[in-house]
């Protein structure tokens, strides 16, 4: 199941429920693809975490293995490629 920017805004209690329901999918072994720009959500729901830049994949990281700073150097690897 595939969910882009879910949480994007809407209300504390709606997230809740848009958590609840992504875990419980997760509980019946379905996969979730979560697409966020929000890193709270991504370090507190994925078990792996795939980073890409200019529609690249520039990493991946296990969620034991995953901090901000982790993901923002792989969400920046190539940005400024071609800058003058």
């Amino acid at each position: 199941m595939i969910f882009d920017e879910p949480t994007r805004g809407i209300d504390i209690a709606s997230k809740v429920e848009i958590y609840q329901l992504m875990n419980e999918l997760k509980k019946q072994g379905i996969a979730v693809l979560f697409v966020s720009s929000e890193m709270p959500e991504i370090l507190g729901f994925s078990d792996r975490i795939v980073v890409m830049c200019d529609g690249r994949i520039t990493g991946s990281l296990l969620q034991e293995e995953a901090t901000q700073e982790k993901i923002l150097e792989l969400a920046t690897r190539f940005e400024n490629k071609f800058a003058l």
